[in-house]
């Protein structure tokens, strides 16, 4: 479990390098929404920052990406789609993490809105119908996107959480499974909570 969390505090330290304070790095931010994997020509822009932080051990030794460097990239470019467009941190920040939701709870809380519900439960359920890391990451951008677009810019998302889910998925099977069960009791679960508050 030691590397899993490795990875998601690699993830926070690239992100919030890449927010800067307020003084974002955009020309990375904007190869990061254009390159929809680490080996793609204008994935190179990231290439300096992530292999900066990224510890030895994650990297590739075969030109092929590792379970790590598939991780870290895809949470950083999540960030970079729901950073665009907005001045205010949209992640969190490591010391305080406790301050933002995970990414299906952000889910969830969407769910609430009945004209939004019927779609995102069909994206959200072909999403934890795989265990292929590809179509898994397909799909959350997608939802990362609608997300984006349903005007829930005041939320902090902890997308290096994501990194360390992503991360597990890759490990077996057995570990995919979890994380989808996981992702699905944030996401339907959640609902319930909500429901009891009102």
């Amino acid at each position: 479990m030691a590397d899993d969390y490795k990875i998601k505090a690699v993830a926070n330290k690239i992100i919030e390098r890449l927010y800067n304070n307020g003084d974002l790095d955009k020309a990375t931010l904007a190869a990061l929404r254009g390159a929809s994997k680490l080996t793609s020509p204008k994935a190179q822009k990231a290439w300096p920052i992530i292999m900066d932080y990224l510890p030895h051990k994650y990297l590739s030794k075969n030109g092929k990406p590792t379970a790590g460097e598939v991780a870290v990239y895809a949470a950083i470019r999540f960030y970079a789609i729901f950073q665009q467009g907005q001045d205010k941190f949209v992640s969190v920040k490591e010391e305080n993490s406790s301050a933002g939701v995970s990414f299906f709870t952000a889910l969830a809380k969407l769910r609430q809105d009945e004209k939004a519900k019927q779609a995102l439960d069909r994206r959200v359920q072909v999403l934890l119908a795989t265990t292929n890391i590809d179509s898994v990451l397909n799909s959350l951008v997608h939802l990362v996107e609608i997300l984006k677009s349903n005007d829930n810019k005041a939320l902090e998302i902890d997308f290096p959480l994501l990194a360390q889910d992503l991360y597990k998925f890759q490990w077996n099977y057995h570990c995919a499974n979890e994380v989808r069960l996981a992702w699905g009791e944030e996401y339907f679960g959640h609902n319930n909570d909500l429901s009891e508050g009102k």
